[in-house]
């Protein structure tokens, strides 16, 4: 039988095909965005939902992708039977079509939305935390953004899935292509020439969509984009620290008294306490596994503590006596404590002035412009105004650093908390980092700095701590440290420190 090309050509202004084709994307468009909407919910709620909703999650996906959707297009249609109720809309094919697929693919697109928030960093959730940024405001700026990103090109392959399984939803008489493909070839029995006519009509609905997801993925991928530098030379104002013009005020800041912590059958924290006072510098060391970092992030909630307490300016701000609990206002005030972390943990979707300005505008500390300009003046001060546009891809290991130090500034805390500031950075890249803690010391910035640059902590400190499994092995002033005997534990730690770097 010779293959009938005119018949096939004549086919393409066929207009029940253009019309079943339009029915056909919008289909596939409605599933595909509520899916995503609701699939994202599922997700979260089987991630870090309580243990009732992570039940509920787990079951409807197990469930849905367990039954063929041809089964369920069929069941639903015909649900009016036990519930007359329903049947204003679901006795209409695309509504129940829409239904079927809403419900089967969100058990799909959940599993790739949980593949793309599990690949979203710790650390991104742990700054967000430190900015005082709650859950929907994390979510929407700083989770969702990179977890879309991350999961797009496998959503936009489901996508294509979902426009081919359109062709199910002809079971229950929805006028779809296939429909009408198979309603022609029963009439004039040229069955190849009308599949193939139907394949490039799917073909056709496919490469539309496939090119518009294909922009969107260009313009959600910042490592495309281009980014220039303005004039601003990079600078730090930078001046010879002296402790001895530096005020430290009689209030205390940060108090710790008795805190404690382990992991297990592992004390990592064992009865600390610990004054900061208004104006000083506090330099953490000691050897690794001492516990240090711990003790940093007990301060801002990062870790939570099994015993003792934590004050704030003289508030009770952070309770492990009788169950963990912090203060009423911890959101409202964690603001007003920054943090600075080992891994930078800037936002990579955000540009430099983006990373600085996110939390002061989420928190309405200004109006943007006036948000905006200071932040650029924080940017100037750690020398990182000409980098205003540039995405932290695009900077050196140091420049991360400071520009994370910037973006702790914009919040104008009362204290800074640095955590190990330079322990990522390559050897030649730390002295930049930590001339800007040096000017910020200078200022009179109230800082709680876990180290192990031993000669900068002799420098810069008002006081250095030393951990040592989990004790307290010394608390003294740089003019204690310096009379202290060599043979002083923390004098024989730093002197070894020196000699190993």
């Amino acid at each position: 039988m010779q293959f009938n090309w005119e018949y096939l050509i004549g086919l393409a202004s066929f207009k029940d095909f253009w019309t079943a084709s339009l029915l056909v994307a919008w289909l596939s468009v409605l599933t595909w965005t509520i899916g995503v909407v609701t699939g994202f919910f599922v997700a979260l709620a089987r991630i870090s939902g309580p243990a009732w909703m992570q039940y509920i999650a787990r079951t409807y996906i197990w469930l849905f992708r367990s039954l063929p959707l041809l089964v369920l297009l069929i069941f639903i249609y015909n649900l009016p039977q036990a519930f007359p109720g329903l049947r204003p809309v679901l006795s209409n094919p695309f509504w129940a079509g829409l239904i079927a697929l809403v419900v089967s693919e969100t058990a799909y697109i959940a599993e790739i939305h949980r593949g793309g928030l599990l690949s979203i960093d710790k650390g991104q959730h742990e700054a967000a935390h430190a900015l005082g940024i709650r859950a929907f405001g994390k979510y929407r700026e700083i989770v969702i953004p990179q977890a879309f990103r991350v999961s797009l090109p496998t959503l936009g392959n489901q996508f294509i899935t979902i426009v081919k399984l359109t062709s199910l939803v002809s079971v229950i008489s929805l006028a779809e292509i296939l429909l009408v493909g198979q309603r022609l070839y029963t009439r004039n029995f040229l069955v190849i020439e009308t599949l193939v006519a139907v394949s490039v009509y799917y073909v056709l609905i496919v490469s539309v969509f496939t090119w518009l997801l294909g922009i969107l993925e260009r313009k959600m991928d910042v490592t495309r984009r281009i980014t220039s530098e303005q004039a601003t030379p990079e600078r730090l104002k930078v001046t010879p620290i002296d402790r001895s013009k530096r005020k430290i005020g009689e209030d205390v800041v940060i108090q710790l008294n008795k805190v404690r912590k382990a992991f297990g059958e592992k004390v990592v924290l064992d009865d600390i306490s610990l004054n900061v006072r208004s104006g000083e510098v506090i330099s953490v060391i000691g050897p690794s596994g001492s516990g240090k970092t711990t003790l940093i992030r007990t301060i801002n909630a990062l870790q939570d503590i099994d015993g003792g307490s934590i004050r704030f300016h003289d508030e009770d701000w952070i309770n492990g006596e009788a169950g963990y609990s912090l203060s009423k206002t911890f959101h409202e005030d964690v603001i007003h404590m920054g943090m600075v972390f080992q891994s930078f943990n800037l936002f990579p979707h955000k540009t430099v002035l983006e990373n600085v300005t996110m939390a002061p505008l989420y928190h309405k500390l200004g109006s943007a412009t006036e948000l905006r300009e200071k932040a650029l003046g924080y940017l100037e001060k750690v020398g990182l105004a000409a980098h205003a546009t540039k995405y932290p891809h695009q900077l050196s290991g140091g420049q991360k650093q400071r520009v994370a130090i910037a973006r702790a500034l914009a919040m104008e805390p009362k204290v800074i908390l640095f955590d190990e500031p330079t322990s990522a950075l390559d050897p030649e890249l730390v002295g930049e980092v930590l001339q800007t803690i040096e000017l910020l010391a200078d200022e009179g910035m109230t800082m709680i700095i876990v180290t192990h640059e031993m000669r900068f902590a002799t420098k810069i400190s008002d006081r250095i701590v030393m951990l040592e499994d989990g004790k307290m092995a010394a608390n003294v002033t740089a003019d204690e440290l310096a009379k202290a005997p060599k043979n002083a534990r923390i004098r024989k730690f730093m002197e070894q420190s020196e000699n190993h770097g």
